[in-house]
This record gives structure tokens, C-alpha cells and sequence, in this order.
């Protein structure tokens, strides 16, 4: 997955003066290494944790471990006992280890019985769920979870076993499965495997990053409160289903990477981590820095190893178990700082390399990484990280963390700022250009309009940001609205101009493409338990008549135009003009120009274009077309011959446009 090459993490001037901390960063992060692997040989042996604990079945009998240092006593309790301690599931502490074990015959055990630990400790004992759990489900009637051992008659089968992620430009659909479906209600693998997969497809999109797949206890968190980490959702089916999407996603070359959510766990004791073996240290940090109190949630001790042999466990599990094709990691801000990045503004270099980060979250970073490149060198990794932190996104040998990518986390913040608090014959083209295209030299990014945060409660999408009340009685094509119809255009280019100037991958979240309207809410005490905001409005989309077609359109087209033309991958953009006058924006992106009228009232005609040279010039994409919803002023794919001039001692080449207000134009 590499698109044109980043400049060496070193070229940075600015980092001459912590030059000696980033290398003392990746010689602790390779001493960690060698300790890890000096038995094992390698990250991905060592990270094998998976295969080890929970409960397994062999040839002739059933293993289980768990590792509770704390313990003194753990014993199975289900279905298969009544629900009552016995000795039978007692399990036995491994001599000399904080290992406990347990093994019964193959009959004693059966696939689809349900289960949990009682865990006794000096003072006390809980129920708890196997840490290594690998499905969790939810009682309908007491809503309680309990491990559910899952062992099916038949296996999953791959289809595409060794379906491998091709080398491109990631254009990513974000996705929440449970809110993918129309219906109210909770969405399943399968039917986003056959209802929502082939829109992805169809639209262009070449990697698909599911959501809130590892098991969350409460639904509403959208699944960053994760207490299971090795269980895929029980809530939107069952594993086989999982896969199948997954396969079905391959099969159309499609890579599935999920979030992982290694930045903190749910608080909860129950059905979670916390207080496992009646400590609250034995993943996570003591006293206050164990406890995230923005999130009410508990943060991991990366410097521990048996904590990190959990953590990069995960990682290989999910690889193998479900072929994801890597991994966008949630909340690496959070990770990398000991105040989390809460009420700091990143505003000095020595905020990155000073004694507020947690240089033991950065080297898990980077191990997880190393491992994960070793397992799938074709598999994509991509941080959230909101402090722009130097070198997340640049190679381990540079010293770097690894990442393959980073979110460009300040382009939503500049879309949203200009439609909700500029008038339009304000915006400033030029600062419009610095905020797209402003990101290290030595990392790539994934740019973006909205994600799923921009959506939820409290928060607008950008097309209402734009219409409010309108977008509910004014997206009907031919209907009289002057709001409508800037909200509609401003979408286009807005989506246009943030997809061509992306340093090397671009994302959505699900129903943006076409503007869906309001935002995100689950089903919660204060809107009576409604799923009314927790699905997706797909017939909006599907509709001729309305607007939220015509941006589908669009976005569809925009995304194969890029996608075919391979502009991501093979160059960056080039500014051929900034005219904040006539709020004109070009410029030549992977052999095509992208003009830009951000002007309210103002069109061009005849308007004097610099292009590069040596080629001929036709249309390839018009926001004005009246598919998209535009008034057709532009005939499609119209030749636009070149005039080769003299200007000065420069022979220059340009061609003349006619461009209206609020339109861009694609030519190439």
C-alpha cells in the first residue's frame, strides 16, 4: 500500500533539535523488541496469546486458561453446570505461573452454551467474562452477557483465503453495521453483506472500515467502550456472517480493515477488564492515571508485557480469525499523553517530545506496527491522532511510529468552520488551498469532509449544517430554494476539492456521499429507546426526483474518475491558480486540471486557464450536470483546445472556461 513517496522523517528542520529523542524513542521501542521475541523469534510468534488462552477445543477434550495473577480461585459456570460452581469446572492454578487451567471431555462441553468465570481473590469474588472470549452474547432478559461457546459443525470456509490488499489509494467507506439498514432496529452482517456492500461497490469505494466490531456492552457507545476484545459483535450475527461479508468484500476487491479501539476499555467489571482478578491494575495503570475520566473508561499500561502480549494478540487475532486487512486505530491521541490531549492546544514541537507523552504508548505504536507489517506487509494501518504529532505516519527505521497513514483530522474542522461562521464572499481561496494541502512531508493522510464524528448527536452533518429545516422540505428537484440550492452545490465542490487535493487516501462515512440528513442517535433513555436516528435513509439516495440522488450521483463519479485515473498514487497537487477575486481555485492532479468557482453569484466566461502542456483537454466531470442536480450550462465532454502563448521569456499553454458560480469542473 504505498502511493508516491514521503520525504525522510529527518528532512524536517523543524526536528533538528529532537532528533536525539527520537532516536533514543526507537532504540527503546528495539530493545522492547528483543526482549519480546528472545524466546518466541518473532512479534507475530510472541503475539499469540489467542491461541493460547480461553477456551479451546482439541482432538480428544476441552482446554481452558485465563491468566489472573490476583486469583485465588476460578471456576466455570453455565449451561453445562446448572449455572452452580462445581468442582468439575474448577479450574487449577499452573505451578509457578499466574496461569490457571482447566480440561473436561469433548461430551461435558456442546457449541451454543453459554457461560462466565466466578473469580475469587483474597476478600471477595465476581463474575467475569473470559478475557479471551471469542463470542459474547446478551441476554435478552436480564441483558446481561455471557461467553457462549462457539464451536459450529461446519467451519467457515474462505472463498478468497489469499485475497491480498493491491496496491492503490485507499478511498475508504466508513461504516457502522447496526446502522446500516433502513429499518429500525439493528442492522446484521448479512444484511449489509447483500444490501449495503454492492452500493460500496458501485460507488467506487475500494476499502470498507467497519465500525464498533469488536463487543461493546452498551450499544450507544458506537462501539469505542469495548469489553470483549476478542469477539466480534454478537449483536449483528454470527462470526460465519462476519466472514462472509469479508469474503464477499474481497471477492470485489474490496479490503475490510476494522476500528481498533486499543486506546482505553470500558469501565465496566462484569462484562469488561477492569477489577479482572479484584485488582484494578492488572491491565490497566493504577491510581487516577488508570482511569480516563473524559470517558469514564480505564487506560491501558503499555509498558507492561503481559498487557501488551494482550494487545498485539489482538492484532494478529483479527488479522487470522476474520482476514481484516488491517487496522484504524481510534483515540492515539489519547494513547500518546498522559492528559489525553483534553483542553491542549498543539501548538510547540517540545508538546511532542516532552514529559507529558506516554513514550510507552508510542513504542506499543510502533510494535504494533512491526507486527502487524510482518504478518500482512499489504496490510493498511491508520491513526487518529488530532495533535499532529510528528513521525506517526513515517517508517520505523526512520523512527517513526508506522503507520501507514494518518487522519487529516483538521480538514472537517475547516469545512465546518467556513458554511457555518464565513459567508461565502469571504472565504479566502488561498487559506482554503494551505488547510487542504497542509500535512508532513514525511507521512501520508487519508483527507476527509465528515466521519462518523461530525454526524453524531449534537453535531450536523454538512449538508444540514448548510440547510437546516430546509433539507426537509426542499430537496425535491425544481423546488424553488436558494438555500437548497447553495447547500447542494457547496456539497459537491466541497467533496470535489477535498478528494483531489488528499495526500493519498480519501473517506466517507456511510449516507454522507448523498447528504444524509440529521445526524446520528441511538436508541437511549432520552429519545425513548428510538432507532429512528440509528439507521441509514437508503431510499433517499435511490429517489430521482430528490437532491440526495443527484449528490450520490456525483460523489460516485468523482470517486471512479480518481480512483481510474490512479491520481491519488501517482502524483500530488499542483496549484495552477489561486484568484481570490473571482474565488477561482485549479489545479493539475494525476493528469487532469480541477477547477474550482466558489464565487456565490459570479461566473466566468472565457476565462484565460494555465494548464501544463503537451496534451489536449476535454471534459471529464461537471458539478453543473443536471444529473448532479446542476442546470446543464456545461456541454458534456467538451473539447477545450489549447492556446500555446508567449508571456515574457516563457512560452506558457492555456485554455479558456466557462465556468458558472458554485461549479466545478473536471478536465483531462
Amino acid at each position: 500500500m504505498k502511493t508516491h513517496l514521503p520525504v525522510p522523517l529527518a528532512d524536517d528542520p523543524y526536528l533538528a533539535p529532537y532528533l536525539g529523542v527520537i532516536r533514543r524513542r526507537q532504540e527503546l521501542k528495539e530493545r522492547r523488541r528483543r526482549e519480546l521475541v528472545a524466546g518466541p523469534g518473532s512479534l507475530g510468534e510472541f503475539a499469540n496469546a489467542h491461541e493460547y488462552y480461553g477456551l479451546k477445543r482439541l482432538a480428544d477434550r476441552w482446554v481452558f486458561r485465563e491468566w489472573a495473577p490476583n486469583a485465588t480461585g476460578i471456576c466455570l459456570v453455565g449451561d453445562f453446570s446448572n449455572w452452580r460452581p462445581q468442582p468439575l469446572f474448577t479450574l487449577r492454578r499452573l505451578p509457578g505461573r499466574a496461569v490457571w487451567e482447566g480440561s473436561w471431555p469433548l461430551e461435558r462441553i456442546r457449541h451454543g452454551q453459554r457461560y462466565h468465570l466466578l473469580i475469587s481473590w483474597e476478600g471477595g469474588q465476581g463474575e467475569r467474562l473470559p478475557a479471551y472470549a471469542r463470542r459474547v452474547v446478551q441476554d435478552p432478559g436480564t441483558n446481561l452477557f455471557s461467553a457462549q461457546v462457539w464451536n459450529p459443525p461446519e467451519p467457515y470456509v474462505w472463498k478468497h483465503p489469499d485475497w491480498r490488499v493491491p496496491q492503490r489509494a485507499p478511498l475508504i467507506y466508513e461504516a457502522h453495521i447496526g446502522m446500516a439498514q433502513e429499518r429500525p432496529g439493528i442492522g446484521t452482517y448479512d444484511e449489509f453483506r447483500r444490501l449495503v456492500l454492492p452500493r460500496i461497490i458501485d460507488g467506487g469505494y475500494n476499502t470498507l472500515q467497519l465500525m464498533a466490531i469488536m463487543e461493546h456492552p452498551y450499544y450507544g457507545s458506537f462501539g469505542y467502550q469495548v469489553g470483549s476484545f476478542f469477539a466480534a459483535s454478537s449483536r449483528f450475527g454470527t462470526p460465519e456472517e462476519l466472514k462472509a461479508l469479508i469474503d464477499d468484500a474481497h471477492a470485489a476487491g474490496i479490503a475490510v480493515v476494522m476500528d481498533l479501539i486499543h486506546s482505553h476499555a470500558v469501565r465496566n467489571e462484569r462484562d469488561g477488564l477492569s477489577c479482572f482478578d479484584g485488582t484494578t491494575t492488572q491491565y490497566f495503570h493504577g491510581g487516577s492515571r488508570g482511569w480516563h475520566e473524559a470517558w469514564d473508561s480505564r487506560c491501558f499500561d503499555y509498558g507492561k508485557t503481559d498487557v501488551l502480549h494482550f494487545l498485539l494478540s489482538n492484532c494478529h487475532y483479527w488479522l487470522d480469525e476474520f482476514h481484516f486487512d488491517g487496522f484504524r486505530f481510534d483515540g492515539v491521541t489519547s494513547m500518546l499523553y498522559l492528559h489525553h490531549g483534553l483542553g491542549v492546544d498543539f501548538t510547540d514541537y517540545g508538546q511532542y517530545f516532552g514529559s507529558e507523552v506516554d513514550e510507552d504508548a508510542w513504542i506499543y505504536c510502533a510494535l504494533a506496527n512491526e507486527m502487524i507489517h510482518e504478518l500482512r506487509p499489504d496490510a493498511l494501518t491508520i491513526a487518529e491522532d488530532v495533535s499532529g504529532m510528528p513521525g506517526l505516519a513515517a517508517p520505523l527505521a526512520e523512527g517513526g511510529a508506522g503507520f501507514d497513514y494518518r487522519m487529516a483530522m483538521g480538514v472537517p474542522e475547516c469545512w465546518f468552520k467556513l458554511v457555518r461562521d464565513v459567508r461565502d464572499e469571504d472565504w479566502n481561496v488561498g487559506f482554503l488551498w494551505h488547510e487542504l494541502t497542509n500535512r508532513r512531508a514525511d507521512e501520508r493522510t487519508v483527507n476527509y469532509v465528515e466521519c462518523h464524528d461530525q454526524s453524531l448527536v449534537g453535531g450536523k452533518t454538512l449538508l444540514f449544517e448548510m440547510l437546516d429545516a430546509a433539507i426537509y422540505d426542499t430537496m425535491c428537484r425544481g423546488t424553488p430554494s436558494l438555500t437548497t440550492e447553495r447547500g447542494v452545490a457547496l456539497h459537491k465542490l466541497i467533496r470535489l476539492a477535498t478528494l483531489a487535493t488528499a495526500g493519498h487516501g480519501y473517506l466517507n462515512f456511510m449516507g454522507n456521499e448523498f447528504g444524509h440528513p440529521e445526524w446520528i442517535d441511538f436508541p437511549r433513555e432520552g429519545n425513548n429507546y428510538s432507532y429512528h436516528h440509528a439507521r441509514r435513509q437508503w431510499h433517499l439516495r435511490d429517489d430521482p426526483a430528490l437532491y440526495f440522488y443527484c449528490l450520490g450521483e456525483f460523489d460516485a463519479a468523482m470517486i471512479r474518475l480518481f480512483a481510474e485515473r490512479r491520481a491519488l498514487e501517482t502524483s500530488a497537487p499542483q496549484r495552477l491558480l489561486i484568484d481570490d477575486a473571482t474565488k477561482l481555485l485549479a489545479f493539475g492532479r494525476g493528469g487532469m486540471v480541477v477547477i474550482l468557482n466558489f464565487h456565490a453569484t459570479n461566473s466566468v466566461a472565457g476565462y484565460p486557464l494555465l494548464v501544463p502542456p503537451g496534451r489536449r483537454y476535454r471534459g471529464l466531470l461537471n458539478s453543473d450536470s443536471e444529473i448532479y442536480g446542476g442546470q446543464g450550462r456545461i456541454q458534456e465532454n467538451q473539447e477545450y483546445p489549447v492556446y500555446d502563448e508567449v508571456e515574457g521569456s516563457e512560452r506558457v499553454t492555456r485554455i479558456r472556461i466557462y465556468l458558472p458560480a458554485r461549479t466545478a469542473l473536471v478536465v483531462g
